[in-house]
């Protein structure tokens, strides 16, 4: 598989309504070599997360409307921790109940928010 950056960024999110299992560990570890470092799998492997940190109020929520614009473009809405100067941004694929590879490519555009 081995993607890189580049590619994720130029997929597209495909629907997913449930029926198919989520990513094995391998696959979804394989994924996240294409995504900054500061990317984490949760303890159970069924979500990834980044904590993102802005000099003020408005950076942050520059940052949660572009977020917003990506997840609206994809269908794919990750769920998010808003404060003053930060952002946790976090991608499971609800209907699965675990990692898709819709999580790896929003989250390699969301990158390319700070990059």
């Amino acid at each position: 598989m081995n993607s890189s950056p580049n590619e994720l960024t130029a997929r597209r999110c495909k629907p997913c309504e449930g029926g198919v299992p989520p990513l094995e560990r391998d696959a979804a570890e394989e994924l996240m070599q294409a995504l900054d470092s500061g990317w984490r799998f949760s303890a159970d492997g069924k979500w990834i997360e980044r904590h993102f940190e802005f000099l003020s109020f408005n950076r942050t929520m520059g940052f949660v409307n572009a977020v917003a614009w990506i997840a609206n473009t994809e269908d794919h809405h990750p769920d998010m921790e808003v404060s003053y100067r930060f952002c946790l941004v976090k991608y499971t694929t609800h209907a699965i109940d675990g990692l898709s590879e819709n999580d790896f490519i929003c989250a390699a555009k969301v990158d390319r928010l700070v990059a």
